[in-house]
Protein backbone atom coordinates (compact mmCIF):
# COMPACT_ATOMS: atom_id res chain seq x y z
CA UNK A 1 0.00 0.00 0.00
CA UNK A 2 1.70 3.24 -1.38
CA UNK A 3 0.46 5.95 1.59
CA UNK A 4 0.52 10.04 1.35
CA UNK A 5 1.91 10.60 4.92
CA UNK A 6 0.52 14.52 4.96
CA UNK A 7 -1.99 16.45 3.33
CA UNK A 8 -5.03 18.43 4.38
CA UNK A 9 -8.67 19.12 3.56
CA UNK A 10 -10.07 22.43 4.13
CA UNK A 11 -13.63 24.15 3.91
CA UNK A 12 -11.43 27.67 3.28
CA UNK A 13 -12.59 31.00 5.04
CA UNK A 14 -10.70 34.37 5.81
CA UNK A 15 -10.83 33.53 9.67
CA UNK A 16 -9.76 30.10 10.53
CA UNK A 17 -7.10 30.37 7.36
CA UNK A 18 -5.75 33.88 8.10
CA UNK A 19 -2.16 32.27 7.74
CA UNK A 20 -2.90 31.84 3.92
CA UNK A 21 -1.65 35.39 2.77
CA UNK A 22 -2.19 37.00 -0.66
CA UNK A 23 0.86 35.07 -2.81
CA UNK A 24 -0.79 32.01 -1.50
CA UNK A 25 -4.16 32.81 -3.38
CA UNK A 26 -4.21 29.41 -5.02
CA UNK A 27 -4.79 27.97 -1.73
CA UNK A 28 -7.92 30.46 -0.94
CA UNK A 29 -11.09 27.73 -1.82
CA UNK A 30 -12.38 24.52 -0.30
CA UNK A 31 -10.12 21.25 -0.50
CA UNK A 32 -12.22 18.20 0.01
CA UNK A 33 -11.34 14.51 0.19
CA UNK A 34 -12.85 14.43 -3.79
CA UNK A 35 -10.25 16.37 -4.82
CA UNK A 36 -7.28 14.52 -2.96
CA UNK A 37 -8.41 11.06 -4.49
CA UNK A 38 -8.08 12.66 -7.86
CA UNK A 39 -4.41 13.40 -7.15
CA UNK A 40 -3.97 9.99 -5.41
CA UNK A 41 -4.77 7.77 -8.46
CA UNK A 42 -2.44 10.09 -10.52
CA UNK A 43 0.35 8.42 -9.33
CA UNK A 44 -1.05 5.05 -7.94
CA UNK A 45 -1.23 5.99 -4.41
CA UNK A 46 -3.72 3.73 -2.10
CA UNK A 47 -4.90 6.29 0.71
CA UNK A 48 -3.10 9.18 2.79
CA UNK A 49 -3.10 10.84 6.14
CA UNK A 50 -4.99 13.26 6.94
CA UNK A 51 -3.53 16.60 9.23
CA UNK A 52 -5.44 19.04 11.26
CA UNK A 53 -4.76 22.55 9.58
CA UNK A 54 -7.46 24.59 12.60
CA UNK A 55 -6.43 24.17 16.50
CA UNK A 56 -9.79 23.12 17.19
CA UNK A 57 -11.50 20.18 18.92
CA UNK A 58 -14.08 20.91 15.44
CA UNK A 59 -11.72 20.18 13.22
CA UNK A 60 -10.67 16.94 14.68
CA UNK A 61 -14.16 15.47 14.78
CA UNK A 62 -14.82 16.95 11.45
CA UNK A 63 -11.82 15.04 10.06
CA UNK A 64 -13.24 12.07 12.31
CA UNK A 65 -16.02 12.14 10.23
CA UNK A 66 -14.61 12.54 6.75
CA UNK A 67 -12.48 9.40 7.27
CA UNK A 68 -15.53 7.79 7.65
CA UNK A 69 -16.98 9.02 4.73
CA UNK A 70 -13.69 8.13 2.47
CA UNK A 71 -12.23 4.96 3.12
CA UNK A 72 -8.88 5.83 1.41
CA UNK A 73 -8.13 8.24 4.48
CA UNK A 74 -6.51 5.72 6.22
CA UNK A 75 -5.92 7.75 9.41
CA UNK A 76 -6.59 11.06 11.26
CA UNK A 77 -3.99 13.20 13.20
CA UNK A 78 -6.09 15.81 15.05
CA UNK A 79 -5.86 18.32 17.28
CA UNK A 80 -6.46 18.52 21.27
CA UNK A 81 -5.72 20.88 23.70
CA UNK A 82 -2.57 19.79 25.12
CA UNK A 83 -2.13 22.00 27.83
CA UNK A 84 -5.65 21.81 29.30
CA UNK A 85 -6.52 20.45 32.51
CA UNK A 86 -9.32 18.29 30.44
CA UNK A 87 -6.75 16.84 27.74
CA UNK A 88 -7.53 13.18 29.14
CA UNK A 89 -11.23 13.99 29.04
CA UNK A 90 -10.32 14.58 25.33
CA UNK A 91 -8.08 12.01 25.03
CA UNK A 92 -10.85 9.23 26.12
CA UNK A 93 -13.18 10.76 23.74
CA UNK A 94 -11.58 10.69 20.70
CA UNK A 95 -9.02 7.62 21.30
CA UNK A 96 -12.55 5.85 20.39
CA UNK A 97 -12.39 6.29 16.84
CA UNK A 98 -9.96 3.75 15.59
CA UNK A 99 -8.81 6.45 12.38
CA UNK A 100 -7.58 8.96 14.82
CA UNK A 101 -3.74 7.92 15.03
CA UNK A 102 -2.23 10.90 16.35
CA UNK A 103 -2.54 14.54 17.25
CA UNK A 104 -0.34 17.61 16.51
CA UNK A 105 0.16 21.03 17.78
CA UNK A 106 1.40 24.28 15.48
CA UNK A 107 4.58 24.49 17.76
CA UNK A 108 6.25 27.01 15.14
CA UNK A 109 3.56 29.63 15.40
CA UNK A 110 3.63 29.69 19.08
CA UNK A 111 5.17 32.96 20.64
CA UNK A 112 7.39 30.85 22.74
CA UNK A 113 10.24 29.61 21.56
CA UNK A 114 10.02 27.64 24.74
CA UNK A 115 6.32 26.22 24.02
CA UNK A 116 7.82 22.23 24.20
CA UNK A 117 8.89 23.04 27.98
CA UNK A 118 6.21 23.79 29.48
CA UNK A 119 5.07 21.68 32.56
CA UNK A 120 0.96 21.42 31.08
CA UNK A 121 2.01 20.36 27.47
CA UNK A 122 4.66 17.95 28.77
CA UNK A 123 1.88 16.52 30.74
CA UNK A 124 -0.15 16.50 27.90
CA UNK A 125 2.03 14.71 25.38
CA UNK A 126 2.87 11.92 28.97
CA UNK A 127 -0.77 10.91 28.15
CA UNK A 128 -0.54 10.16 24.98
CA UNK A 129 0.71 6.35 24.50
CA UNK A 130 -1.57 5.40 26.85
CA UNK A 131 -4.05 6.25 24.20
CA UNK A 132 -1.81 4.94 21.53
CA UNK A 133 -1.47 7.80 19.62
CA UNK A 134 1.82 9.50 17.77
CA UNK A 135 2.30 13.17 17.83
CA UNK A 136 3.47 15.45 15.14
CA UNK A 137 6.57 17.62 14.99
CA UNK A 138 5.61 20.94 13.31
CA UNK A 139 8.57 23.22 14.37
CA UNK A 140 11.34 25.67 12.59
CA UNK A 141 15.09 24.68 12.81
CA UNK A 142 15.34 26.64 15.95
CA UNK A 143 13.17 24.28 17.74
CA UNK A 144 15.21 21.30 17.01
CA UNK A 145 16.95 21.24 20.01
CA UNK A 146 14.03 21.28 22.29
CA UNK A 147 12.62 18.70 20.15
CA UNK A 148 15.34 16.64 20.77
CA UNK A 149 15.01 16.76 24.71
CA UNK A 150 11.71 16.09 24.45
CA UNK A 151 11.60 13.06 22.67
CA UNK A 152 14.61 11.78 25.16
CA UNK A 153 11.95 12.45 28.23
CA UNK A 154 9.83 10.44 26.44
CA UNK A 155 10.91 7.30 24.83
CA UNK A 156 8.29 5.26 24.62
CA UNK A 157 6.14 8.34 22.55
CA UNK A 158 6.06 8.19 18.90
CA UNK A 159 7.15 11.65 17.07
CA UNK A 160 7.31 12.47 13.39
CA UNK A 161 9.11 15.39 11.93
CA UNK A 162 6.98 16.90 9.81
CA UNK A 163 8.33 18.63 6.75
CA UNK A 164 12.62 18.41 7.91
CA UNK A 165 12.13 21.01 10.21
CA UNK A 166 11.34 23.35 7.56
CA UNK A 167 15.18 24.78 6.83
CA UNK A 168 15.66 27.66 4.69
CA UNK A 169 16.13 25.65 1.35
CA UNK A 170 15.52 28.76 -0.40
CA UNK A 171 19.05 30.14 0.86
CA UNK A 172 20.39 27.17 1.03
CA UNK A 173 20.93 27.40 4.89
CA UNK A 174 22.66 24.25 6.10
CA UNK A 175 23.99 25.01 9.88
CA UNK A 176 23.02 24.15 12.29
CA UNK A 177 19.74 22.81 10.50
CA UNK A 178 21.90 19.25 9.47
CA UNK A 179 23.67 18.63 12.89
CA UNK A 180 20.51 19.57 15.01
CA UNK A 181 18.78 16.90 12.59
CA UNK A 182 21.22 13.90 13.12
CA UNK A 183 21.23 14.52 17.16
CA UNK A 184 17.06 14.38 16.93
CA UNK A 185 17.54 10.74 14.43
CA UNK A 186 19.73 9.27 17.38
CA UNK A 187 16.01 8.87 19.34
CA UNK A 188 14.49 5.72 17.55
CA UNK A 189 11.14 6.80 18.59
CA UNK A 190 11.34 9.58 16.03
CA UNK A 191 10.62 9.47 12.50
CA UNK A 192 10.52 11.94 9.75
CA UNK A 193 8.42 12.98 7.20
CA UNK A 194 9.72 13.37 3.62
CA UNK A 195 7.23 16.44 3.21
CA UNK A 196 6.58 20.80 2.52
CA UNK A 197 9.96 21.05 1.20
CA UNK A 198 9.54 22.75 -2.27
CA UNK A 199 7.55 25.43 -0.18
CA UNK A 200 10.75 26.13 1.73
CA UNK A 201 12.23 26.89 -1.32
CA UNK A 202 12.09 29.55 -4.13
CA UNK A 203 8.87 28.69 -5.35
CA UNK A 204 8.72 29.60 -9.11
CA UNK A 205 12.43 28.62 -9.50
CA UNK A 206 13.55 25.71 -7.65
CA UNK A 207 15.43 22.59 -9.36
CA UNK A 208 15.99 19.00 -8.05
CA UNK A 209 19.19 19.57 -6.81
CA UNK A 210 18.00 22.47 -4.69
CA UNK A 211 16.78 19.61 -1.86
CA UNK A 212 19.87 17.19 -2.61
CA UNK A 213 21.83 17.95 0.18
CA UNK A 214 18.81 18.04 2.81
CA UNK A 215 17.70 14.91 1.38
CA UNK A 216 20.97 13.26 1.91
CA UNK A 217 20.79 14.31 5.46
CA UNK A 218 17.82 12.93 6.16
CA UNK A 219 18.24 9.69 4.93
CA UNK A 220 21.85 9.77 6.82
CA UNK A 221 20.19 10.38 10.01
CA UNK A 222 17.03 8.93 10.03
CA UNK A 223 17.99 5.81 7.37
CA UNK A 224 15.53 4.07 5.54
CA UNK A 225 13.12 2.55 8.18
CA UNK A 226 12.16 5.98 9.48
CA UNK A 227 10.96 7.77 6.59
CA UNK A 228 7.81 8.57 4.27
CA UNK A 229 6.76 10.36 1.77
CA UNK A 230 4.28 13.17 2.25
CA UNK A 231 3.18 15.71 0.04
CA UNK A 232 1.55 17.96 2.20
CA UNK A 233 -1.56 18.65 -0.64
CA UNK A 234 -2.91 21.24 -1.05
CA UNK A 235 -0.43 23.81 0.80
CA UNK A 236 2.59 22.32 -1.63
CA UNK A 237 0.54 23.88 -4.51
CA UNK A 238 2.07 27.30 -4.00
CA UNK A 239 5.33 25.72 -5.27
CA UNK A 240 4.31 23.36 -7.15
CA UNK A 241 1.25 20.63 -8.17
CA UNK A 242 0.65 17.46 -6.13
CA UNK A 243 2.80 15.36 -8.90
CA UNK A 244 5.80 17.15 -8.58
CA UNK A 245 6.58 17.00 -4.96
CA UNK A 246 5.95 12.65 -5.53
CA UNK A 247 8.31 12.86 -7.99
CA UNK A 248 10.63 14.62 -6.27
CA UNK A 249 11.03 12.24 -3.67
CA UNK A 250 10.44 8.94 -6.13
CA UNK A 251 13.78 10.63 -8.20
CA UNK A 252 15.77 10.69 -5.44
CA UNK A 253 15.02 7.38 -4.25
CA UNK A 254 15.13 5.53 -7.95
CA UNK A 255 18.58 4.39 -6.70
CA UNK A 256 17.74 2.38 -4.48
CA UNK A 257 16.12 -1.08 -4.44
CA UNK A 258 12.84 -2.58 -4.10
CA UNK A 259 12.34 -3.07 -0.64
CA UNK A 260 13.58 1.00 0.09
CA UNK A 261 11.22 2.31 -2.41
CA UNK A 262 8.21 0.23 -0.43
CA UNK A 263 9.58 1.78 3.14
CA UNK A 264 9.46 4.98 2.01
CA UNK A 265 6.14 5.09 0.24
CA UNK A 266 3.95 2.99 2.26
CA UNK A 267 5.40 0.62 4.95
CA UNK A 268 7.34 3.11 7.67
CA UNK A 269 3.94 5.30 7.45
CA UNK A 270 1.43 1.73 7.94
CA UNK A 271 4.08 1.29 10.76
CA UNK A 272 4.40 4.49 12.47
CA UNK A 273 0.76 5.34 12.22
CA UNK A 274 -1.69 2.38 11.75
CA UNK A 275 0.44 0.12 13.88
CA UNK A 276 0.98 -2.82 11.37
CA UNK A 277 1.99 -4.00 8.11
CA UNK A 278 -0.18 -4.61 5.26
Amino acid sequence: MKIDAHQHFWKYNTIDYSWIAENMSILKKDFFPSDLENELNSVGFDGSIAVQARQSLDETNWLIQLSEEFDFIKGIVGWVDLCSPEIEKQLIEFSRHPKLVGVRHVIHDEPDDNFMTRTEFQYGISLLEKYNLTYDLLIFPKHLPLANELAQKFPNQKFVLDHIAKPNIKDQLKSPWNNDILALAKNSNVYCKLSGMITEADWHNWQPSDFKFYLDVVFEAFGEDRLMIGSDWPVCMVAGSFQKIISLILDYISLFNKEVHDKILGENCQKFYLGRNQ
